[in-house]
């Protein structure tokens, strides 16, 4: 494309820009930033960047346009809206910055699949940021490029700041997407993550109703082709457990599942790099070089040494490099459909067992609680540790309603028979400044073990307080290490920390709050209608036999978790006892009514009353 047709497109989309410099190499890109003095050569050869006030993301400065293009976003506290006046008021001033300013530009695409891929056009006034989307996101082929029209464009002025009381912000940042002028607009951060979580945001969007499950998760593939996902916020060890010199890394964050498989939304990584070790981590380690970009990291000023440990600009410390910089990494992003699943919580109370093995069930209801605690940096203002509820580990970037995800996933999960672990990577031996942080090193033969099966025989045993399934043995680890209570000094003050945050996982799951309401009332004043679904649970008696009878009369789905059955003794007691009989005369009529029906149970562990009748009308 000329710089002529490319100038039209973007003055098209509302933006003045001066000089463009068109998705020049890395190492151009580089050495402008070097002459724009944005930044320093570090030994190692990578970029080191400050970002100035916002070294993480601002979750309170992000917005969605609320516009007919985003009608199915659930909007909330995380998904803000605003309106279309207040991103048209701050593009012209963005317009307004950039008309005399040289731009960095970058093209590419989101996604490895090129069905589901999303052309990007990234227009930054800094070097810096041009180079971190080059990194990041997936490279065009030449011939991409020769008609290239942008799926969604970011607009990343991070220099320039809003203004609270002449903008109407809620400060000098603003973070928005519109789903209409397919644009992502950025003022006042010049944190580059930004940019990436905006984009994923956009495809967690657009995705679902294609058939394709987003996901926020690591993926890596093993010698036999067993694909694994890990799930888990910032700082919960995702991006370092994925990089397993065993495995092959398919991507570190954010990926898209569709009926053949896997495949990652990126062509680069975004580590956080605090306190990396080249021993703990030597891929990672190894793969920080020239292309790569540092941010906010404290280098030696005359040996240009990086000092990893070094906290005092952010523990939120982040590197950017290309995943062929990962040994043997699947550069082409696509795989297979995953056999194992992890979801990561980093728990600063000391509390959640090493692994435990989760049901269909329980994955579900952890998918949808998102346990796990910010750790200090990732987000403004967090400073230490804190326990937060994150709907499929990843809540600030998904504008849907939650339930999509998860049931997505759980109808995946079912088809192809995927085992799934919930892995604490947080503290053990007590909590956040009594304990201990768990060792990389440990928390990788905890995966290992899972990974190639060695958990599968070794029996399980119900936590008491999260009814997870906690395996009893694990070859290479003692006994003691897989039962966290036997970690803690004080074991009563283990029971009612533990108590307190299965309490915590009950309130705040499944996060209905404002969306629906408990009204008491008698079933025969319910009025229902077909399509509705009724649900009742550990219903007594024949009580469960009116609510069927209800449903049924209205044409309405109906899910019942039978309780008590009212019966002494079943002339049918020689062929099976009589609740069975009960339930299963109770199927049948359904079927008689003109339902489709499935039996099911859940995990003895969470009730043993567990059968569960399912019905819909044909």
């Amino acid at each position: 494309m000329s710089q002529s047709d490319l100038r039209t497109q973007i003055i098209g989309q509302g933006i003045a820009v001066g000089n463009i410099h068109l998705n020049l190499p890395a190492a151009e890109l580089t050495a402008r930033a070097l002459a724009r003095q944005e930044g320093i050569l570090a030994a190692n050869g990578a970029l080191v960047v400050k970002t100035g006030a916002r070294t993480g993301r601002s979750p309170a400065d992000r917005f969605i346009v609320e516009e007919p293009e985003a009608a199915d976003v659930a909007w909330s506290d995380v998904n803000q809206k605003c309106s279309p006046e207040l991103f048209e008021r701050l593009l012209k001033k963005a317009s307004s910055y950039l008309h005399e300013r040289d731009v960095f530009v970058f093209e590419g695409f989101v996604g490895a699949d090129r069905e589901h891929r999303l052309p990007i056009r990234v227009v930054a006034d800094a070097a810096w940021h041009a180079l971190f989307a080059h990194t990041l996101f997936r490279q065009p082929d030449p011939i991409d490029l020769e008609d290239f029209l942008p799926g969604f464009t970011v607009v990343a002025c991070g220099m320039l700041h809003a203004d609270p009381d002449t903008d109407g912000t809620r400060s000098a940042t603003f973070i928005g997407i519109s789903f209409s002028r397919r644009m992502v607009l950025i003022l006042g951060t010049m944190y580059a993550g930004e940019i990436k979580k905006a984009l994923f945001t956009v495809m967690n969007y657009l995705l679902p109703p294609r058939g394709v499950l987003p996901l926020h998760c690591s993926a890596n593939v093993g010698r036999k082709g067993d694909v694994a996902l890990y799930f888990g916020l910032s700082g919960t060890g995702k991006t370092t457990l994925s990089a397993d010199p065993r495995r092959r890394l398919v991507g570190d964050d954010e990926h898209g599942w569709a009926d053949y498989g896997i495949f990652n939304f990126e062509g680069g990584c975004y580590a956080k790099v605090i306190r990396l070790s080249a021993k703990a981590e030597p891929q990672i380690f190894q793969a920080i070089r020239f292309g790569s970009v540092l941010e906010n990291v404290v280098v030696d000023p005359l040996t240009r040494a990086v000092h990893w440990n070094d906290d005092s600009v952010t523990e939120n410390t982040r590197a950017t490099y290309p995943v062929d910089h990962i040994p043997d990494a699947v550069v082409e992003g696509e795989s297979g459909l995953p056999r194992n699943i992890f979801f990561l919580t980093c728990d600063a109370m000391g509390v959640m067992p090493p692994i435990s093995k989760l049901t269909p069930e329980m994955a579900s209801y952890h998918f949808l609680s998102g346990f796990t605690s910010k750790v200090a940096g990732t987000e403004a203002g967090v400073k230490e540790p804190k326990p937060t509820f994150s709907t499929c580990f990843g809540a600030p970037f998904m504008p849907r309603d939650p339930v999509v995800y998860a049931s997505m996933l759980r109808e995946r999960m079912k088809a192809h028979e995927v085992r799934c672990w919930l892995v604490n990577t947080g503290w053990t031996g007590g909590p956040y400044g009594v304990g201990q942080r768990m060792s990389i090193a440990f928390t990788r033969r905890l995966l290992q073990a899972a990974l190639d099966g060695s958990l599968d025989d070794c029996g399980c045993t119900p936590h008491p307080f999260f009814k997870v399934l906690v395996p009893i043995s694990c070859k290479g680890i003692t006994a003691a290490k897989l039962d966290q209570r036997e970690t803690w000094r004080d074991r009563a003050a283990y029971d009612q920390t533990a108590a307190k945050l299965a309490a915590e996982l009950v309130r705040t799951w499944p996060r209905l709050a404002d969306r629906v309401t408990f009204e008491p009332r008698r079933l025969a004043d319910v009025s229902l209608a077909a399509g509705d679904l009724v649900v009742s649970v550990h219903a007594c008696g024949a009580l469960t036999d009116d609510v069927l009878a209800a449903a049924v009369a209205a044409r309405a789905r109906v899910a019942v978790l039978p309780c008590c059955h009212e019966i002494s003794r079943s002339p049918l007691d020689a062929w099976l006892d009589g609740p069975l009989a009960i339930d299963v005369a109770r199927a049948q009529r359904l079927i008689a009514a003109g339902y489709d029906v499935l039996a099911q149970t859940i995990d003895p562990a969470i009730t043993p009353k567990n059968r569960l009748l399912l019905g819909a009308p044909r």
